[in-house]
């Protein structure tokens, strides 16, 4: 998994960050990852799956309800 440095942080941000992160029950290195990722993927986002469901389902006659086959893989033979 990728590493990122932050260099140069204000120490008023450095205890505003360990504050929230307490407030929020994580650690701080926790709370700095919600905080990207609240940022950068919001939970608005159009999710593909989500969307072509609802285009299917526009169109009344497709059968969007397909169950999953739960069988576990099986390994490649290549004999």
């Amino acid at each position: 998994m990728p590493v990122v440095t932050v260099r140069n942080l204000p120490a008023a941000t450095h205890r505003a960050l360990k504050l929230r992160a307490a407030q929020n029950g994580r650690s701080t290195e926790a709370e700095i990852r919600e905080i990207l990722e609240e940022a950068v993927r919001p939970a608005t986002r159009i999710k593909i799956g989500s969307e072509l469901a609802a285009f299917g389902q526009c169109f009344g006659e497709l059968d969007v309800n397909v169950t999953r086959d739960q069988t576990p893989a099986e390994p490649a033979s290549f004999e």
